[in-house]
C-alpha cells in the first residue's frame, strides 16, 4: 500500500509535487537589502509507487533504496547549511520522468541529482552519468534505455526573438549546463571512490530523460547494481547508504564552492 503523500517542508516552500507540470511560478523578487536565497538542490529518488525499479535476488526494491538514501543526503546537506534541499517524492508514489524534470525546472534548481540502483549483467559498483546524445558505452546506453519511458514535457521560456536566435540561446544554455553537470559528476566520482566500490570507468554519459532540463545541471547516480549479489548486500545496509549520501553531500558542497569561485572569477 502506498504511503500517504507528505509535502516537503525542509527549508523550502510547501508545493504539491502533483501539480508541478502546470506550475510556472517564479520566486518573488527579493526585497531591497535582503539576503539572496541559498541555491536549491533537488534530489530525485528514482522510481516509486507501482514502479519498483530493479529488484534484487533477495527482493530488495530499488525505489526503497533511492528514497532512504535521498532522505539521508538531504539531512547531510541541511547540516552543512550551504543550500536548500527538496525531494521530488517524499513517499512511495509514482512520478513520471517528465514531471521530475519539470519539478526541478519550475523551482529554478541549481542542481538535480537522480538516485538509482539498477540491474545490468556483470555490472558492479557505483557510477555517475551526465547527459549526452550518444552513450559513452553499451552499458550506459542500456541503462538509459531501461530508465527512459517518457520524454520531457513543457517548453522552456525564451525571449521573444526569432526562432534562429532562440536556437542559439538554447544551445549556449545547454553547453553551460552540461559543463556544470560534468564538474559535479567529477566531484561525485572523486568522493565516491574514497568510500565505496565503484564501477570501472565510473564517469559515463547517456541520454537519460531525467537529465534533459536545458537550464538545470543534472546527474544520475547509480549507487550500485541490484543484479550483483555483493552490491545488493551492501545497499541493504543503512550504513553503506549513509556512506553514499555523505560522499554526495561533500561533492555538492565542493561543487557549490567551485561554482561561486567561477562566477566571481
Amino acid at each position: 500500500m502506498a504511503q500517504p503523500r507528505v509535502s516537503p517542508i525542509h527549508t523550502c516552500p510547501v508545493v504539491s509535487t502533483r501539480s508541478f507540470t502546470a506550475a510556472t511560478r517564479r520566486e518573488e523578487p527579493l526585497a531591497q537589502g535582503s539576503t539572496p536565497a541559498l541555491p536549491l538542490v533537488v534530489i530525485d529518488p528514482g522510481h516509486g509507487g507501482h514502479d519498483p525499479g530493479a529488484i534484487g535476488r533477495r527482493g530488495t526494491e530499488e525505489k526503497r533504496l533511492t528514497l532512504t538514501t535521498a532522505q539521508s543526503l538531504r539531512r547531510k546537506l541541511q547540516e552543512g547549511g550551504k543550500c536548500r534541499v527538496v525531494l521530488t517524492r517524499e513517499g512511495d508514489e509514482f512520478i513520471s520522468l517528465a514531471d521530475r524534470v519539470a519539478f526541478a525546472r519550475t523551482r529554478e534548481a541549481a542542481l538535480l541529482i537522480s538516485l538509482h540502483a539498477d540491474s545490468a549483467p556483470g555490472a558492479k559498483g557505483a557510477s555517475v552519468y551526465t547527459l549526452a546524445e550518444t552513450a559513452s558505452d553499451p552499458l550506459a546506453e542500456a541503462l538509459a534505455r531501461r530508465e527512459n519511458n517518457a520524454d520531457l514535457a513543457g517548453g522552456l521560456s525564451l525571449p521573444s526573438v526569432p526562432p534562429e536566435v532562440q536556437a542559439i540561446l538554447l544551445s549556449l544554455m545547454r553547453q553551460e549546463t552540461r559543463g556544470d553537470a560534468a564538474r559535479f559528476a567529477g566531484a561525485a566520482v572523486r568522493e565516491l571512490t574514497r568510500t565505496v566500490a565503484i564501477l570501472p570507468k565510473p564517469r559515463r554519459e547517456a541520454g537519460f530523460i531525467v537529465l534533459k532540463a536545458p537550464e538545470v545541471p543534472s546527474v544520475l547516480v547509480e549507487m550500485g547494481f541490484l543484479s550483483d549479489p555483493g552490491d545488493e548486500a551492501a545497499l541493504r545496509k543503512p550504513e553503506h547508504r549513509a556512506l553514499i549520501a555523505a560522499s554526495l553531500a561533500r561533492a555538492v558542497e565542493a561543487w557549490l564552492t567551485s561554482s561561486r569561485t567561477i562566477s566571481h572569477g
